[in-house]
């Protein structure tokens, strides 16, 4: 026999299974046929794996759509990772609005109050930036990469072995069928008993097979609890990654609010060098009031994150542990940099901001802020 009589009676052989598969399914769709149940277990191990997969698709495409909501951008970043290639750099909103406020401030002049306030405010924009570009690579490697590598990687392997169970179960039944119309005719002495006992022999050959198939697939099926549990740890990630990047946003506008604290004392003295006196007018003074409004509101945020372990601290004359939760540079010679889950020990000294403690380490010390801390027992 050749290699091209041996194709030809394979594809004939996959033409004559198909078509048994085709009929048997077209018959019990009709209900002329009977068709072979799953057990329970295995029935429900297929509903979590399709409910599994369907909801990790809803949350990664929400979670992509909250990291970049450009559809735009979004749809240019698959292109290029079909593409196997590297995304070009962007610059996102808030490090474009830092940018237009620096340029700003600077063509205003930086000696004046308002430019001055520009720059540092644009200054802060682009730390936002960074900090949310960090929380999408973050969120990126440790949340979406996993969840979508079930959805392309194991899912599809599950899809392709329930595929393949179901082939078997129609062989199974094509053969069970093809039995029972061979003893019907053997009963009327229209076939030999060699064909039953060939009938008989393809219904346990075929039991066989579906019973092995639907033992691998379980196995497979089962393995969606690991994956909850992985995820579980990924959302941990994602979480952390959010909380940082919050921090980080709070803290960055604290530090913000704090410098254009002194700016209204410098804006009177800039107007005073002015030849020409601006007339306050009603709806200057409403402004004014607005902007008293916002900063005490600002305020009352910020005291918000002093717990009340902090105020014991603050009113107490002792000292404590404390865990550092993210890096912190120092921004001048008062203040101590910090190291994300180094422990070091801090106090409070009279006259000092709500906001900041004294921290030691060793022969250092310095002021620290307390949203950065945690304090030990």
């Amino acid at each position: 026999m050749n290699i091209m009589d041996f194709n030809m009676k394979k594809l004939a052989a996959d033409a004559g299974t198909f078509l048994s598969r085709a009929v048997q399914f077209t018959e019990e769709k009709l209900g002329q046929a009977e068709k072979t149940e799953l057990d329970a277990h295995l029935e429900n191990l297929l509903c979590k794996a399709e409910c599994t997969k369907l909801w990790t698709e809803k949350v990664m495409k929400q979670t992509e759509v909250l990291l970049q909501p450009n559809p735009n951008a979004r749809m240019e970043e698959f292109v290029y990772e079909k593409l196997d290639r590297k995304a070009p750099s962007r610059v996102n909103n808030p490090e474009l609005l830092g940018q237009h406020m620096i340029d700003a401030g600077n063509e205003f002049g930086p000696g004046t109050a308002y430019g001055n306030a520009l720059i540092k405010c644009g200054e802060t924009e682009k730390r936002i930036g960074g900090a949310d570009r960090e929380l999408i690579q973050t969120a990126a490697i440790n949340f979406l990469t996993p969840l979508r590598n079930f959805i392309e990687g194991d899912y599809k392997t599950i899809t392709r072995e329930r595929k393949l169970l179901q082939n078997k179960r129609l062989d199974l039944d094509a053969a069970k069928t093809r039995l029972k119309k061979a003893k019907v005719a053997e009963a009327r002495a229209a076939v030999w008993a060699e064909e039953v006992t060939k009938s008989e022999q393809e219904v346990r050959i075929a039991q066989s097979e579906f019973d092995r198939q639907a033992e691998i697939t379980r196995l497979l099926l089962e393995g969606i609890s690991s994956t909850h549990a992985h995820h579980l740890r990924c959302l941990n990630d994602f979480v952390e990654a959010q909380m940082t990047y919050y921090a980080q946003c709070y803290q960055y506008m604290l530090d913000l609010q704090k410098q254009l604290g002194s700016f209204p004392s410098t804006f009177l003295a800039n107007n005073n060098q002015s030849t020409t006196t601006c007339i306050p007018s009603s709806s200057n003074t409403t402004a004014a009031a607005s902007s008293a409004s916002v900063t005490a509101s600002l305020s009352s945020l910020s005291n918000v994150a002093a717990t009340t372990s902090f105020g014991e601290l603050k009113t107490s004359s002792g000292s404590r542990k404390a865990r550092v939760l993210y890096d912190y540079d120092a921004a001048n010679s008062t203040e101590l940099s910090l190291l994300a889950d180094e422990v070091i020990t801090v106090y409070s000294i009279p006259g000092m901001d709500s906001d900041w403690l004294m921290g030691e380490r060793g022969n250092q010390k310095g002021k620290v802020p307390i949203t950065y801390l945690e304090l030990l027992n």
